[in-house]
């Protein structure tokens, strides 16, 4: 009676969780259909303000600009966070060694109010000595690529830690080069790891706005910026339909993604167990 009833109480308990977290997105992507401008009575339903949404230059500009910023920002973070990973999990020991996973990892306990400011005395204080780079999209994308990167280089750590050395140092017993290793055995293995993490390094990138108000310059507005300067001049439907395209638009990224690495998971036990009886049935025969 006691286990049924604690585990009646977890699965009520992880309901009113889910309710309390995707309850007020419910909400949000209901209103984006509303016929009015009225926040609190749906009075029919409309595609008004997706229509609306078109004709937002602010916006589609904003969308766009996240759209690189993050794609760029995501690749960078990425392709850094396999290096930084890679050193800190297969170098145990180098000069600096701790200094260097300090600073690695300083981003994801540091506020980002303050990352914020510092990249931007950072870039002022290079502009007035080298007259580059002006405040725009390339400092956006250098800002979201140290904070992507510090959050992609604990996911692909973490498989570095899993995969079995056995496998690289065969490669290398047969003479393959150190280069030769990372890429043709190393990578293929860690690939969904390098992949999810340029998908939480984009997700973070497109999602930001305190670093991008930092780090933006004149006529430079992502779109988390526009929208977070609509709701300060209050309620706009516009933003309920665009925040309710890219909920679409993640939803289906993630669903895609799940799918993918379900199907390589599946593909990679069925390739062990045909390896597993291939040589149970070579040692038979012998």
């Amino acid at each position: 009676m006691k286990q049924s009833l604690n585990r009646y109480f977890g699965k009520v308990w992880m309901g009113l969780t889910y309710l309390f977290l995707y309850l007020p997105l419910m909400f949000m992507v209901v209103f984006s259909f509303n016929s009015t401008r009225q926040d609190a009575v749906f009075t029919g339903f409309s595609l008004r303000w997706y229509e609306a949404l078109t004709r937002d230059t602010k916006i589609v500009e904003g969308f766009w600009l996240s759209l690189k910023v993050a794609t760029s920002a995501g690749v960078a973070s990425a392709v850094l966070a396999t290096f930084a990973a890679f050193v800190l999990v297969r170098y145990r020991r180098f000069p600096g060694r701790t200094l260097f996973s300090g600073m690695v990892n300083a981003p994801l306990v540091m506020p980002e109010v303050v990352i914020g400011l510092s990249l931007l005395l950072l870039m002022v204080g290079v502009q007035n000595a080298f007259g580059w780079p002006q405040r725009g999209m390339l400092t956006i994308v250098l800002g979201h690529t140290l904070l992507g990167m510090a959050y992609g280089m604990v996911v692909v750590q973490s498989r570095l830690l899993e995969m079995d050395r056995s496998i690289e140092e065969a490669a290398m017993d047969l003479g393959a080069k150190p280069f030769q290793v990372f890429f043709l055995i190393t990578m293929p293995n860690i690939l969904q790891a390098v992949f999810a993490a340029y998908l939480l390094a984009f997700t973070l990138s497109f999602d930001d706005v305190v670093i991008a108000e930092f780090l933006s310059g004149p006529g430079v507005n992502t779109l988390p910026q526009v929208i977070f300067g609509y709701a300060r001049r209050g309620i706009n439907p516009t933003i309920y339909a665009a925040a309710t395209l890219l909920i679409t638009s993640v939803t289906l990224v993630v669903v895609v993604y799940s799918i993918w690495v379900a199907r390589q998971t599946r593909k990679r036990e069925r390739e062990i167990a045909a390896a597993t009886r291939a040589e149970l049935a070579a040692l038979q025969t012998s």
